[in-house]
């Protein structure tokens, strides 16, 4: 699993306002949550791309971070495996 420099410094999770639909676990590229309890619990800080998805996609806005860093070096990386440029994707959404 890849490790991040910054390893989700910006992440934050108020647990008080998860309502447990798990949206986050479903939409992280790098399973950085899990749910316990029906309650989304940060697992895996140090894979966390600051992609922004699971911010995206938190209907309670329980959950922040300041995406981009990671989303270029996806897409970098993603162009420097030849992926292309015509649509290059973080898969973030």
């Amino acid at each position: 699993m890849t490790r991040y420099l910054l390893a989700g410094h910006s992440l934050v999770l108020d647990e008080a306002l998860c309502n447990g639909c798990g949206r986050c676990v479903e939409v992280c590229p790098h399973e950085v949550f899990a749910m316990h309890d029906h309650v989304a619990r940060i697992v895996s800080r140090d894979t966390c791309m600051e992609c922004g998805a699971c911010r995206m996609n938190c209907s309670e806005e329980a959950i922040t971070v300041d995406s981009g860093v990671g989303c270029a070096a996806a897409l970098i990386a993603q162009m420097a495996r030849g992926g292309g440029t015509d649509s290059p994707s973080c898969s973030c959404g």
